[in-house]
């Protein structure tokens, strides 16, 4: 892997794009709302029973929670552009990969950040058993993955990067 560095959290340009979305509508449209709700029904008088106030501080408190965690995802984030990886006969972070076990079942896989997986899509998250052995893998190649099922080999037979 000579050139090539280990990112903590790499997230896609069009990952890190979607998260920051999220923070700003949060923080920007979401919370200020609340604010408001839970301003308004504070004014009217006994707090324990007024639901208006009660779920509105419960919601912020999701919310701060939430923008918390956003900003520390994408303070230790490394946007990586896949169609920039140098070299593209490897798996690295990006590629789309087309793997066959050993009955000749077929699956294509995208290694993306574990910020923006989602293995309905085929995007598996980059920390993944399966993405780390796949990691550095060429055309050809066997990776042994050790699954809740038990162990699985399977054959790179595609690498392409978008």
């Amino acid at each position: 892997m000579a050139g090539q560095q280990r990112p903590t959290n790499p997230i896609s340009p069009a990952g890190y794009a979607a998260m920051k979305a999220r923070y700003d509508h949060l923080l920007g449209t979401e919370r200020p709302q609340i604010v408001e709700i839970v301003s308004w029904a504070a004014g009217n008088g006994d707090r324990s029973e007024n639901g208006d106030y009660i779920y509105g501080r419960k919601r912020m408190r999701e919310i701060d929670r939430e923008l918390a965690h956003l900003a520390r995802r994408m303070k230790s984030a490394r946007v990586i552009d896949p169609a920039q990886q140098p070299d593209q006969s490897r798996v690295f972070f990006g590629a789309t990969v087309e793997i066959a076990d050993e009955d000749d079942a077929r699956m294509e896989l995208t290694l993306v950040g574990d910020d923006e997986q989602d293995a309905g899509a085929g995007r598996i998250g980059w920390s993944s058993p399966l993405a780390r052995a796949l990691r550095g893998a060429a055309i050809g190649d066997l990776r042994t993955v050790r699954l809740p099922g038990g162990v699985k080999e399977w054959e790179v037979v595609a690498i392409r990067y978008a």
